[in-house]
């Protein structure tokens, strides 16, 4: 039995923990390491911007959530501000970020793995690529992710809540655990406190994992055509998930550096070494005479990326679900079974994830991509928060953002530095994915148009305008500027005019956005079927 709806089974902790359970993924098992030795001791600093980004981020989501609780939003708030050209861009962001996270989790389990003698034949030892037997093991794991989505959101939501729970306590233990006993105050000045000053602080936030770690908290979002109140619920799973989630990987990030015997730095943050380096935490426990905590952390180490796997497996198929409501891919992508799963989109994103390992197979190159196209999925949020603002200052919001007309441009402005500090190598490559999703979502879009199908998107041009003067910009200024660019800009007056030329995009955005009553009228192509009453 086929249907086209989605059962709305999740209550408060499910969407919180959905969200938290992707925030904490692989990126509390590599983030603290790779970020000390981008940044030294002032990785602590990076934390807290990646922090303060991700709070603008999720505040603006919060209000928008609540507004529109539909599967898959932060693919369609642009759709709604600014018609199908818009639209459709930030949602193939959205979907390339959900799409592309599921394998660099199996990564990461495949990684931490390699502790045990039976896996090391699954990655090459000497860039951590994967060999073939390591593709099929990677292959079977993704495979997993798929059945258990296949069994409905609420088996989801059960498995997904009870490994969410361990994957908090692990790290927290580890926290209390090592600092106890292994705490040195003079690790954050032995090299000085900031040894590669502001740029490796501020590329810490990118290319170490730092927001890819923070990331997740937009699952709740993608859930709320699942949601039982999402009124109510939203706004309260989005914010406390990040909560939750900064005040553990600052911690983490703290006692890590703490805890490090001063013979592993002793060359410089740059050549951080000890035996088992390749899993840090485990490794460290060892080091530190807790044998105990390394199998735990081992353990976790498949545990903790899984759950995170398996949930934006789901957000996958709950976003192509978005886009194909919206009109940008086939209806198929609607489609749901008997248990309310969206089948076609499960089945999609397996295949992309298994795609996935073939050209960026090591984890830290499939973190430099994600981070750029999941910030400017985010991006969107804030130009269609304006847009609301302006276009329907009395539509109800559950959850109204205090001081919403200084955050939302100033969270704009936030999304776009750290794209630009993901660097020039990272952007170009998602300059080819972008271009290959105009070429999928575009090509259909327009054999929609052609053949008059209902489904087909409004591509209005005059309200994105804007957009691809935006793309174009970001690169150029990557491409000119000091952050893996050619640096003709200069440190400070790079990232002052990404600052400038992001308050210019969202001004110009929020002026040419669609109509009021083209926006009332694309709500209501899905609130029929979509949004419960109030």
């Amino acid at each position: 039995m086929e249907r086209d709806g989605l059962r709305r089974d999740v209550g408060l902790i499910g969407l919180m923990w959905a969200s938290v359970g992707s925030i904490i993924g692989s990126g509390w098992l590599y983030g603290a390491e790779k970020a000390v030795v981008a940044a030294g001791p002032a990785a602590i600093l990076s934390w807290l911007i990646g922090a303060v980004a991700i709070v603008l981020l999720a505040l603006v989501h919060a209000e928008l959530g609540g507004m529109f609780p539909v599967a898959g939003g932060t693919a369609r708030y642009p759709h709604y501000a600014f018609g199908g050209l818009a639209g459709m861009s930030f949602g193939w962001f959205s979907w390339l970020q959900a799409a592309t996270v599921a394998p660099i989790e199996v990564e990461a389990m495949i990684g931490y793995a390699g502790h045990w003698h039976w896996a090391q034949g699954f990655q090459h030892p000497t860039d951590q690529t994967l060999t073939t037997s390591g593709f099929v093991v990677a292959v079977l794991l993704m495979a997993v992710f798929v059945v258990i989505n296949f069994l409905g959101v609420r088996v989801l939501a059960h498995t997904n809540s009870a490994a969410t729970w361990w994957k908090v306590a692990v790290p927290l233990a580890a926290i209390f655990v090592i600092a106890a006993g292994n705490f040195h105050p003079g690790n954050f000045t032995e090299h000085g406190f900031a040894p590669f000053g502001a740029h490796g602080v501020l590329s810490a936030v990118s290319s170490s994992g730092i927001i890819f770690a923070l990331l997740g908290f937009e699952q709740a979002i993608q859930l709320a055509g699942e949601s039982r109140d999402p009124a109510r619920d939203l706004p309260r799973a989005t914010l406390g998930s990040v909560a939750i989630g900064a005040a553990i990987y600052v911690l983490l990030q703290i006692v890590f550096i703490a805890a490090l015997p001063l013979t592993s730095f002793e060359h410089g943050w740059t050549e951080l070494k000890y035996p088992g380096i390749s899993g840090p935490w485990a490794g460290l426990a060892t080091l530190l005479g807790l044998g105990w905590l390394s199998v735990v952390l081992y353990l976790d180490a498949v545990v903790s990326p899984g759950g995170t796997g398996l949930i934006y497996t789901t957000a996958t198929s709950r976003v192509s679900y978005g886009l194909a409501r919206n009109g940008y891919a086939p209806k198929i992508l609607t489609r749901t079974d008997a248990r309310g799963v969206p089948w076609f989109g499960l089945i999609v994103s397996f295949l992309t994830g298994v795609l996935c390992f073939l050209p960026f197979p090591s984890w830290q190159q499939l973190v430099g991509f994600i981070t750029s196209a999941s910030v400017l999925m985010y991006a969107g949020a804030p130009l269609a928060y304006g847009v609301f603002a302006d276009r329907l200052p009395h539509r109800e919001r559950p959850y109204r953002l205090p001081g919403g007309k200084v955050v939302a441009p100033l969270s704009f402005v936030v999304a776009d530095l750290i794209v630009y500090w993901s660097t020039w190598d990272t952007l170009w490559r998602l300059g080819v994915a972008i271009v290959l999703g105009y070429v999928l979502l575009g090509g259909y879009a327009w054999y929609a148009t052609r053949k008059g199908l209902p489904d087909a998107p409004r591509l209005d041009w005059r309200a994105a305008q804007w957009l691809p003067v935006y793309l174009l910009g970001m690169g150029v200024i990557s491409w000119q500027g000091g952050f893996g660019g050619q640096g003709h800009i200069g440190m400070w007056w790079d990232m002052l005019l990404v600052a400038v030329f992001s308050l210019a995009i969202y001004y110009w955005a929020r002026a040419s956005a669609s109509r009021p009553e083209e926006i009332e009228r694309s709500i209501g192509e899905v609130a029929v079927t979509e949004v419960p009453a109030h």
